[in-house]
């Protein structure tokens, strides 16, 4: 019929196929519907193999993988875009970028007239190995401090003894020589992308200036002053570079720009190079007179910073003290053999540096236990509206013309109480002629002269209660003896009485301004250039430890704030105006009223100014660090600054740039100081 299909006959090779894969399988020679349903059936009701789950070793892995390979990225992009893009941006989004202060005076004309002198501060020069052991093998002439710090991570306990010096001579310990890096590359940057002089170099540079009318005056920032010269000859080098230069300028006389101990530094080679020799460097009188054009100190501890007492007892800021708060006892346990604050104490401990930068002046300049000169100052979080340059006696940042506020003359008080208590409220015990002992000597690893003066030395510190200025000294004398023995023979906290005793001819006294004159240089300038706005330590509140005796005993309270000044005391630190480093009374006191017009620590009336810098902070991110930055050393960047730094080298004058400019109550707290003048 036509309705029905005609079968097709078997296709043999598909029935050998058939029967090929029915003997292979066990099964039906026929492949039906049913089976190829029930194959798939049978592999999902198959147990499934378990994914293998991410421990947190693989998410770190791949996390750190992620970050390094966005790290390498992000570089590349960044190296290979055109210069031009970043700039672009950045005025996309801030709008017209200010000329550098360079471009703006090349514009205006000014031209290369004196040459200039950079002399570094703490910490900021390069150190690299000459001379090591063998857990230093292969660093000859690298650097040791500055740069990416890399030995640091890589061999921590030969970094620090390599970096520390010999306790007893304060010079290099056996078969160690590490020694300051040569040239503007010894302080243009500290770490790679971190400037301290090289805005200011690449400013000056604009209007023409080039190595041959630049120096910088490294040295090694560990060593006391007077050994730089004893050891590298600092001080002879700085002297014969100042006459070379003056030399081969036609007689030009040089415009040396200190920053921060640099100050204390330089001020220390003014009373050297006039000195006789050996003691001196044999110049005579009238040297600074015929080589030296002005002085322009940038945040200058002229006169300390209680940063450096706290640095001295218990190795302690405000940063390292927060960091401590949030982990209580890490960085003093022995963490894979590292007991990190204690090598930190006993490598700086050894850097004879740091002692220079005691506060000096006793009580009469720092305030006793109920008045300091800043005595009413309340901090605020907000700044005045009016931000111009202020009138002297004007109040900046902060307001002290009320009676109430921090008395900041308690330098150290054990308990916040103590801290606010008027003196007649609570008794001291007196530390002085305390019992030191109890303790083995060399009960520890890692030896600071702390084991030295034991439990019952310890208990009597904290029950003096409160130090001052004054008997802060007598506090590091106590608890580091072998130190302020080092100190004392090469550096002065006092006031002089008789400026013609003999005494005062010694180095000792050199970088203390209050017992030294400046030279006879009447046409010489001096300048005080600082940045204000920012709160800056001044006052700790302390506790004692329970850690055991091989710890460090005292730390910072953190856990003291606020009190009747409002915001003035975080985490255990009283703060007042300055650049965050140096208060505003230390770096302003003797440009304000100690060498202001003749006094008998300026006999010749070498002018002095006053130019404060107040801080603005960044904008945004793109901005880096900020060209309004009064900061301790992003103030380097400050455009103010730079301007008035290349003015003065290009020719002018203070009074050419308007005399002193002047935010904060520098005026009105030096009046408050009774120095006889």
């Amino acid at each position: 019929m036509p309705f029905l299909r005609r079968r097709r006959p078997p296709d043999p090779s598909r029935q050998h196929d058939a029967s090929a894969s029915s003997a292979a399988g066990g099964g039906s020679s026929l492949l039906s519907d049913d089976n190829k349903k029930e194959r798939p059936r049978r592999k999902q009701n198959e147990p499934r193999t378990p994914r293998k789950k991410w421990s947190c070793v693989d998410t770190c892995c791949w996390f750190i993988g992620f970050i390094c390979s966005m790290w390498w990225f992000l570089l590349f992009l960044y190296n290979a875009m055109p210069a031009s893009i970043p700039q672009y941006v950045t005025e996309a989004i801030t709008g017209p970028l200010p000329d550098p202060p360079g471009v703006k005076l090349a514009k205006e004309g000014l031209e290369v007239k004196h040459p200039v002198v950079f002399v570094p501060g703490i910490v900021t020069c390069g150190l690299e190995l000459w001379e090591g052991k063998q857990c230093a093998e292969g660093l000859f002439r690298k650097r040791l401090w500055g740069g990416t710090f890399g030995e640091v991570y890589k061999r921590p306990l030969c970094w620090v003894e390599h970096m520390s010096l010999d306790n007893e001579t304060g010079l290099d310990p056996p078969g160690i020589r590490v020694r300051p890096v040569s040239g503007l590359v010894a302080a243009d940057y500290f770490a790679a992308g971190y400037f301290v002089w090289a805005v200011l170099i690449a400013n000056l540079a604009r209007i023409g200036y080039e190595e041959k009318t630049m120096y910088m005056a490294a040295y090694d920032w560990r060593l006391s002053f007077q050994n730089t010269e004893v050891r590298d000859q600092s001080l002879s080098r700085i002297k014969s570079n100042i006459e070379l230069m003056v030399a081969t300028t036609g007689g030009k006389k040089v415009v040396v720009i200190p920053h921060s101990m640099g100050v204390l530094y330089f001020l220390h080679f003014m009373k050297w190079v006039e000195a006789p020799a050996p003691m001196g460097g044999g110049g005579g009188p009238g040297w600074c007179a015929k080589h030296i054009k002005a002085v322009m100190n940038i945040g200058g501890p002229f006169l300390g910073v209680p940063k450096a007492v706290a640095g001295l007892f218990s190795v302690e800021a405000r940063d390292i003290a927060v960091a401590r708060g949030f982990a209580p006892g890490v960085l003093d346990k022995d963490v894979f053999g590292l007991q990190t604050l204690l090598h930190l104490m006993r490598m700086t401990r050894t850097w004879d540096s740091t002692m220079s930068m005691i506060p000096k002046g006793g009580d009469t300049i720092w305030g006793g236990l109920d008045w300091s000169p800043e005595g009413g100052y309340i901090c605020v979080s907000k700044r005045p509206k009016n931000n111009r340059t202020q009138a002297a006696g004007q109040t900046g940042m902060g307001h002290s013309d009320i009676t109430r506020g921090v008395n900041y003359g308690r330098l150290i008080s054990f308990g916040k109480d103590l801290a606010e208590l008027h003196s007649s409220n609570f008794e001291r015990i007196e530390f002085r002629d305390a019992v030191k002992g109890n303790t083995p000597a060399n009960h520890c690893d890692i030896w600071t002269e702390y084991q030295e003066i034991g439990i019952g030395g310890i208990k009597a510190v904290a029950d003096y209660k409160v130090y001052t200025a004054g008997s802060v000294l007598d506090l590091l004398h106590f608890v580091a003896p072998k130190l302020m023995a080092r100190g004392d023979a090469h550096f002065s906290y006092g006031i002089a009485d008789n400026l013609d005793d003999a005494k005062y001819e010694h180095y000792k006294y050199w970088s203390n301004p209050l017992e030294t004159r400046l030279p006879d240089a009447p046409d010489m300038e001096i300048y005080s250039m600082y940045g204000v706005g920012i709160p800056t330590e001044r006052a700790y509140v302390y506790k004692q430890t329970t850690y055991p005796v091989c710890s460090i005993p005292f730390q910072i309270d953190t856990s003291a704030k606020g009190g009747i000044d409002g915001s003035c005391l975080q985490d255990g630190v009283f703060s007042v105006n300055g650049d965050e480093t140096v208060p505003v009374l230390s770096a302003g006191f003797m440009c304000a009223k100690g060498w202001r017009g003749k006094t008998r620590f300026n006999p010749s009336g070498i002018r002095t100014y006053i130019r404060e810098y107040d801080h603005a902070p960044p904008a945004n991110l793109l901005e880096g660090r900020g060209t309004q930055s009064g900061a301790h050393v992003d103030i380097m960047g400050n455009f103010a600054l730079i301007e008035d730094i290349i003015r003065v080298a290009a020719g002018a004058t203070g009074e050419d740039l308007g005399g002193d400019r002047v935010h904060s109550d520098i005026f009105k707290w030096s009046e408050r100081i009774d120095l006889q003048l």
